[in-house]
C-alpha cells in the first residue's frame, strides 16, 4: 500500500517534534513535583482593622484581573485610556511603557482595594507562581522561585500592585536532580533586597519538613522568617517598620508552575510578558510595580542571591528604653510618609497649611529678642532668642572647640554599633537565639548597653560644654582635651543623676496617661548637668537644684531645650535627604554623614542648656524681673 507523498514527508518531521516535544514536557513535570513539594505556606496578619471582619491581602490568581471592567490598560501618552478589561493576550503583546489601573485612590486607599479584592472573589483562589530556572552565571546551580500578586501595597510607599517572591536554592543542575536533593538556602524578598537562611537554619520554620513558613509583612508584604516588628532603614531593607505580628492565619496557595523556556512560558501565560507596570503610574515611588519578567532574579537567580543579607532586626521588647525610641522611629516615618502622600495628593491644600504652620513660628519667633546676643559674661540673663543666638555665635566663633568637643561622639557611636553588633550577630547568648534580630534578652542588653554608653556620652559633652564656656568667660584658653579633663572628675555623680532622670522619665512615658507628667519631669530637670558640673553637687542634689533654677520658668526651658535639640536632629537628617537627591551616594554612607553631623552639633544643644542655666540663676539670686529685649544685671561667679 502506497503512502501519499505529502503525508510521507510529514511524519519525519512529526516524529522529530515528537522526540523534541518529549523532554521538554517531561522537564515541565519534574518542575511541577519540585514545586509542589516546596510549595511555601503564607501565614498572614489576620485581618485590617475597620475594614471588615478578616479582611487582609492575599497573593491572588492574576487571572482574575483579566477581562475584569474595573481594570483598564493605559497608554504611555499621559495615562491615555487603551482599553477596559485587558486580557492576558493582551499583556503577551510586550506593551512597554504601558500601565494597569484598577479601581480607587492609590494615593487616599481607606478599604477600597480590600473590598475590591473582595468583588474580585481573589480570597477562594490565593496563588503562588512558581518558576525553576537556572543561572547561565552559575552552572550546577538550580532556582525554585514562588511569587505572589497583591493588589495593594498598604504601607509608606503607597502603590497599586505588589509582587513579592521567596527562592530555594539547590546545588543541582536540573529539576530532576533537586528531586534528589534538598535545597541549600532560601531567600525571602523584602522590598528591594533579600534575607537569607539556609535550609536547616532554625529561623527557617518548615512544615512537614519541606514546605517553608513565609511571614508577609502587613500591608508591605515584604516576607520574613517569624513574627515581630521589623526595623528598616536603607533601600533594601525599606525605610520604616514591616509588622509581621499576630494574630495570623495560615494560606497554602495553589501552585501554578511556569514554564523556563520563555517561548513556552508566553505561551501557556502570555501576561508574563508584559512590560509594563501591574498599577496605576504615580510619582516617584508611589507607581505600580513592573512584573517578574523584567526583574534580575528572573533570568539571573544565583547572581541576584549574592546580594542577600544575612538578617533583619526587629523592635526589641521588654526594655524600659526601647519602645520609646523605635516606637518613635516607626511612627516618625510613618507620618513623615502620610505627609508625603498629601503633599502628592493634594499639594495645594497641603502646601497652604504648611505655609500657615510656617508664618505662626515666625510671628511666635518675632515676640522675643535676638540682639544684643553676646554670648560672653555669661552670668546674666537673656529672653528666648537671645539665648538661641548666643549659643549660636559661640559655637561659630570657636567652632573647632565644640566641633572637637562634639567629636566624642563619634566613637561611642561606634562603640555602641560595635558592641550591639557583636551582641545580635551571636548565634546563641545565655541560650537565646539572636541570630536574625531576636527580640529577647540580647536584645535588651545591648539595647541597655547601648543607651547607657549614649548616656554617660551625652553628659560628658554637656559637662564639658559647661566647663569651656567658663574658662572662655574667664578669659582662659580651654581645648577639647582640657575641658573633658576638667569635667571627668564628676562622671560619676554625673551619670548617677542622668540614670536616675532617665529611668523615672521613661517608665513614666511608657504610659500614655502618664506621659504628661513626663514631659514635666523631664523639664524640671533639664538643668541638672550644669547643676552637677558647675555647683559640684551630688545626683540626687543635682535633681532638686535643677528642679528649682527651674521654678516659674518651665516652660521657657523646656522650648528652649526642644529647640536646640530640634535644630541638632534635624541638621543631619536634613544634610542626609539632600545628598540622597542631589547625589548617587549610598544609604550607609548617607547614614554616616547624618551621624557625624548629629555628633559635632551637640555642643549647640550644651551651649543652650549652660546659658539657660545661667539665665535661672541670675533670676533666682537677684529676683529680676523680664527687661524688654536689654541684657539685665549680671552676678558675680564663684564657680
Amino acid at each position: 500500500m502506497s503512502v501519499p507523498k505529502a503525508l510521507a514527508l510529514s511524519v519525519p518531521a512529526m516524529a522529530a517534534a515528537l522526540v523534541l516535544a518529549a523532554p521538554a514536557g517531561a522537564d515541565l513535570a519534574q518542575d511541577r513535583a519540585l514545586a509542589e513539594r516546596y510549595a511555601p505556606v503564607v501565614r498572614l496578619v489576620a485581618g485590617r482593622e475597620g475594614c471588615g471582619p478578616g479582611q487582609r491581602y492575599v497573593p491572588i490568581d492574576v487571572n482574575r484581573l483579566f477581562g475584569q471592567p474595573t481594570v483598564a490598560l493605559r497608554g504611555p501618552w499621559g495615562n491615555d485610556l487603551v482599553e477596559i478589561g485587558p486580557t492576558a493576550k493582551d499583556l503577551g503583546r510586550g506593551l512597554w511603557g504601558y500601565h494597569l489601573d484598577f479601581p480607587g485612590n492609590a494615593l487616599q486607599p481607606g478599604c477600597d482595594y480590600l473590598h475590591w479584592q473582595q468583588h474580585l472573589g481573589a480570597e477562594r483562589t490565593p496563588t503562588a507562581y512558581a518558576h525553576v530556572v537556572a543561572d547561565p552565571a552559575h552552572p550546577g546551580e538550580l532556582a525554585l522561585q514562588y511569587w505572589f500578586f497583591y493588589v495593594f501595597n498598604d504601607w509608606n510607599n503607597l502603590h497599586e500592585g505588589d509582587w513579592e517572591m521567596i527562592q530555594l536554592v539547590f546545588d543541582a543542575p536540573s529539576a530532576a536532580a533537586a528531586l534528589q536533593t534538598s535545597p541549600v538556602e532560601v531567600g525571602y524578598s523584602q522590598h528591594e533586597g533579600a534575607e537569607r537562611a539556609a535550609w536547616d537554619d532554625s529561623k527557617l520554620e518548615r512544615i512537614d519538613g519541606t514546605h517553608p513558613v513565609v511571614h508577609p509583612a502587613d500591608g508591605s508584604h515584604a516576607n520574613f522568617y517569624g513574627e515581630a516588628l521589623y526595623l528598616g532603614s536603607s533601600a533594601s531593607e525599606g525605610v520604616g517598620c514591616d509588622d509581621t505580628r499576630g494574630p495570623t492565619v495560615d494560606v497554602r496557595p495553589k501552585v501554578v508552575t511556569i514554564p523556563s523556556g520563555e517561548a513556552a512560558a508566553r505561551s501557556s501565560y502570555p501576561w508574563i510578558a508584559f512590560e509594563g507596570r501591574w498599577g496605576e503610574l504615580r510619582p516617584a515611588f508611589f507607581n505600580g510595580p513592573e512584573g517578574p519578567n523584567l526583574k534580575e532574579q528572573w533570568t539571573h537567580p544565583i547572581t541576584w542571591a549574592e546580594d542577600w543579607r544575612s538578617r533583619s532586626y526587629t523592635v526589641p521588647g521588654g526594655s524600659v528604653f526601647g519602645p520609646a525610641a523605635t516606637g518613635f522611629f516607626c511612627t516618625a516615618v510613618g507620618r513623615g510618609s502620610r505627609s508625603l502622600v498629601q503633599l502628592v495628593a493634594n499639594p495645594v491644600e497641603f502646601s497652604l497649611v504648611l505655609a500657615g504652620i510656617i508664618l505662626l513660628a515666625l510671628f511666635l519667633l518675632s515676640r522675643t529678642s535676638w540682639r544684643p546676643s553676646a554670648p560672653l559674661r555669661l552670668a546674666r540673663r537673656r529672653a528666648w532668642g537671645q539665648t538661641l543666638a548666643a549659643s549660636g555665635r559661640m559655637y561659630i566663633a570657636r567652632w573647632p572647640l565644640f566641633v572637637g568637643l562634639g567629636v566624642l561622639f563619634v566613637p561611642i557611636g561606634l562603640l555602641v554599633s560595635l558592641l550591639q553588633a557583636l551582641m545580635l550577630h551571636t548565634t546563641s547568648v545565655l541560650g537565646l537565639e539572636a541570630g536574625h534580630g531576636s527580640s529577647g534578652l540580647v536584645a535588651f542588653v545591648a539595647l541597655a548597653l547601648g543607651t547607657t554608653l549614649t548616656l554617660l556620652g551625652l553628659g560628658l559633652v554637656q559637662a564639658a560644654t559647661a566647663r569651656a564656656v567658663l574658662e572662655i568667660d574667664a578669659g582662659r584658653r580651654i581645648g577639647p582635651i582640657g575641658a573633658y579633663r576638667l569635667s571627668i572628675v564628676r562622671a560619676n555623680r554625673l551619670f548617677g543623676a542622668l540614670l536616675v532622670a532617665v529611668v523615672i522619665v521613661s517608665l513614666l512615658a511608657s504610659s500614655f496617661y502618664l506621659l504628661p507628667i513626663a514631659i514635666w519631669l523631664a523639664g524640671r530637670w533639664a538643668l541638672l548637668v550644669p547643676a552637677v558640673e558647675l555647683e559640684d553637687v551630688g545626683a540626687l542634689a543635682a535633681l532638686r537644684r535643677s528642679r528649682r533654677l527651674v521654678r516659674g520658668h518651665w516652660l521657657k526651658v523646656a522650648s528652649l531645650v526642644v529647640a536646640g535639640g530640634g535644630l541638632v536632629l534635624l541638621l543631619g537628617p536634613v544634610v542626609g535627604a539632600l545628598l540622597i537627591l542631589a547625589t548617587s551616594a549610598p544609604f550607609w554612607l548617607v547614614n554616616v554623614v547624618a551621624g557625624v553631623i548629629y555628633a559635632v552639633a551637640m555642643p549647640f544643644v550644651a551651649l543652650t542648656t549652660a546659658y539657660l542655666y545661667f539665665d535661672c540663676r541670675v533670676r533666682e539670686e537677684l529676683h529680676a524681673e523680664e527687661t524688654g529685649d536689654r541684657l539685665p544685671a549680671e552676678i558675680g561667679l564663684s564657680v
